[in-house]
């Protein structure tokens, strides 16, 4: 069965949710220690999934998959992090060549799909859903705890129990008060660049990309729908932190305007 996302990208983001990650922070804000973010810059590529997906798993499968978790973080209305990181481990285990899924068409994405949230939700959640409660926005299959477990101690394996992942949301309050030292608009650019990612994921083209990256394009492009900051670019994003590139960002960008037409 076709599952659209679309729909849901409208109200994705309310006003509890920019604030969520605002506060989420809170240790990254304007007066935010460099040396945090140039750690993370350092460790994020050995979070990045790569391009490595096996023959067998059809693309549109995964768009069907990233389309559902997004639709359950909207229902449950989960932190969008929550989303992302969800999206992040079914990409690294699709990616890993220690196992692949089985070829059986349909259940076998969407039991890793359901795994993969029902992790990141026990990672960023106050409250998550039972097992059974987690299965809903049209799941086709309706799996049962004890199969699920298995199924989140697999994911854990593979990914050897690193599920602590330097994501694009690690970077954004500090790039939004680097391009906003008043902090005039920052609240906008978290919310605009959180939905500006979470519209993108559903592209298996967006593993190509650091969190980084991603999450400066990401600033970029929401910055680009406010007049006094439309003139910020690459070349001047590149200055906010050693290690980033403006070769990369470009690329993310020409990404974000091809897929979700942000300038």
């Amino acid at each position: 069965m076709s599952v659209s996302c679309s729909e849901c990208f409208s109200d994705l983001l309310c006003c509890e949710d920019s604030s969520e990650i605002l506060s989420s922070q809170s240790a990254l804000e304007c007066s935010s220690d460099l040396e945090s973010i140039a750690c993370f810059i350092e460790d994020e590529r050995n979070f990045v999934p790569g391009f490595d997906y096996s023959p067998s798993i059809d693309a549109s499968a995964r768009e069907q998959s990233v389309a559902w978790i997004l639709k359950v973080q909207a229902y449950y209305r989960f932190q969008p992090l929550t989303a992302y990181l969800s999206v992040n481990y079914l990409d690294r285990f699709l990616c890993s060549r220690s196992r692949r899924l089985p070829q059986e068409k349909g259940w076998p994405m969407q039991l890793l799909s359901i795994a993969c949230l029902s992790l990141a939700a026990k990672m960023e959640e106050p409250l998550v859903p039972s097992l059974l409660d987690l299965q809903v926005e049209g799941a086709k299959y309706i799996f049962e705890p004890r199969t699920i477990l298995r199924m989140e101690l697999l994911v854990l394996s593979i990914l050897d129990w690193r599920l602590r992942t330097v994501t694009p949301f690690s970077f954004i309050g500090f790039f939004a008060c680097k391009l906003d030292p008043t902090g005039t608009y920052i609240r906008f650019l978290i919310s605009r660049a959180t939905e500006i990612i979470l519209a993108n994921i559903q592209e298996a083209s967006f593993l190509e990309y650091w969190p980084s990256s991603i999450a400066v394009a990401a600033i970029l492009c929401a910055a680009n729908e406010i007049p006094n900051l439309s003139l910020a670019n690459p070349e001047h994003a590149e200055s906010w932190c050693e290690g980033l590139s403006k070769v990369r960002i470009y690329t993310a960008i020409y990404t974000y305007i091809n897929d979700y037409g942000c300038m």
